[in-house]
């Protein structure tokens, strides 16, 4: 609870101290920033490292493999 009074007391302190010409993000802002910055380079490190453990090649159904093979089998003997 004391950092809330701290807060308030320090609120009305910078609004005197505020040039309306001159608004700034300042430090906090930079600080921010840098860490959503940090955060999505850490998820897209994460997602790259997923997607590299994915293999997109399907194994071939082995009932699917031998119907083709019978097809086949079928139509070089017929020629």
């Amino acid at each position: 609870m004391s950092a809330h009074l701290a807060l308030t007391q320090l609120v009305p302190f910078a609004a005197e101290e505020l040039d309306k010409n001159k608004v700034t993000p300042g430090v906090l802002g930079f600080v921010v920033f840098a860490v959503l910055a940090l955060a999505v380079w850490a998820l897209m490190k994460s997602m790259n490292r997923h997607m590299n453990r994915i293999s997109f090649e399907q194994p071939a159904d082995p009932a699917e493999a031998g119907a083709a093979g019978e097809k086949a089998g079928k139509a070089s003997a017929a020629s």
